[in-house]
């Protein structure tokens, strides 16, 4: 059995009281193992502030499985960050990237069967040189490096009853009609539905493609992309044989009955997408990255920063996303 492997994330986040919180409740919430790649000192000054009793051992990614059980394990001989909890030191970035590259070379090495990772501070790592905007855009490059295969990845929330995916994500709202086009449409759909066959086990998935205007543009009365750029796309899908459609009004989509019709909602913009898997599981979202040639997934919130330490941030989504990331190894045959 291969261990999952968790990055430690900003050090000075709450990533390390959800990892130790979330391996307190192991036994309860039946959690696959995992190996930490973060310092033991580090995990033992933060169960000790947080008063959770959790014994610590430094192994291998190979001793992970059978440790895990008794001890919290983590990767032998990783360095040690500086950081106090809420209190970021630009130092540690070097650690927060080697936690990701290394988890990932893991996953390379079929020394783990998937990457989870915690939150990082952007604005802490693009400071000390980091050229990404983020995890999803480094995570593609190391998979070019690792496996050989350059993918462009694509973005899903996974919650209980609910998947969505942005077609564009971190721009302007503004940009998004200008940058939304058929082939971003057709291209986002087939790695979804590529990833849900290949991941998630559903065999012919069906994807709800939501317009961009209110009421799908009310037949061009309230904008032309839905006829100009959204059905086209939808035409082409269709005739590859993806079971797509749409446009759909995004206000009428997420009810429970109109959930019941699809498995994943494909939708034109970031709060589109997000505001309705965190209105309905805040708590058990998960962020699965589509089109890596490894899997990974984070849970669905940020450094939290001002509770780190303090023993209020909640472990579910990271648990969610343990739980989530070795469902889809055992889809993969990856696990």
């Amino acid at each position: 059995m291969l261990p999952i492997a968790l990055t430690l994330g900003e050090a000075a986040g709450v990533g390390l009281d959800i990892a130790i919180a979330a391996w307190a409740r192991r036994e309860r919430e039946r959690l696959p193992p995992f190996v930490f790649l973060g310092s033991a000192a580090n995990v033992r000054e933060r169960a000790i502030l947080l008063g959770i009793d959790c014994p610590v051992r430094e192994v291998t990614p190979e001793e992970a499985p059978l440790a895990f059980s008794m001890n919290f394990p983590c990767l032998a001989g990783f360095p040690e960050a500086h950081a106090e909890p809420g209190e970021i030191d630009p130092a540690d970035a070097s650690t927060t990237i080697a936690s990701i590259r290394d988890g990932a070379r893991l996953v390379a090495d079929h020394r783990a069967c998937a990457l989870v990772t915690n939150p990082i501070a952007k604005h802490v790592l693009g400071a000390a040189g980091f050229a990404y905007p983020g995890h999803t855009e480094y995570l593609a490059e190391l998979g070019a490096e690792y496996f050989g295969e350059k993918r462009r990845p694509v973005m899903m929330m996974a919650g209980p009853g609910l998947r969505t995916v942005p077609v564009t994500i971190h721009v302007p709202v503004a940009d998004v009609p200008r940058l939304l086009t058929k082939e971003l449409i057709v291209e986002t759909a087939q790695i979804t539905a590529a990833e849900l066959k290949a991941r998630f086990a559903i065999p012919s998935p069906r994807i709800a493609i939501s317009g961009l205007n209110p009421h799908a543009g009310e037949k061009g009365m309230i904008g032309k992309e839905e006829i100009e750029v959204v059905a086209p796309a939808i035409e082409t899908l269709r005739s590859q044989g993806i079971d797509a459609t749409g446009p759909l009004p995004a206000d009428t989509m997420f009810h429970p009955a109109a959930r019941a019709n699809y498995d994943v909602a494909l939708c034109m913009f970031h709060d589109q997408a997000l505001i309705p898997v965190k209105a309905i599981a805040f708590d058990e979202a998960v962020n699965v990255t589509l089109g890596l040639p490894f899997i990974r997934t984070s849970p669905d919130h940020g450094t939290a920063m001002e509770i780190a330490g303090t023993g209020l941030a909640r472990p579910t989504s990271l648990i969610s996303a343990i739980r989530l990331a070795a469902e889809m190894g055992r889809a993969a045959g990856t696990a």
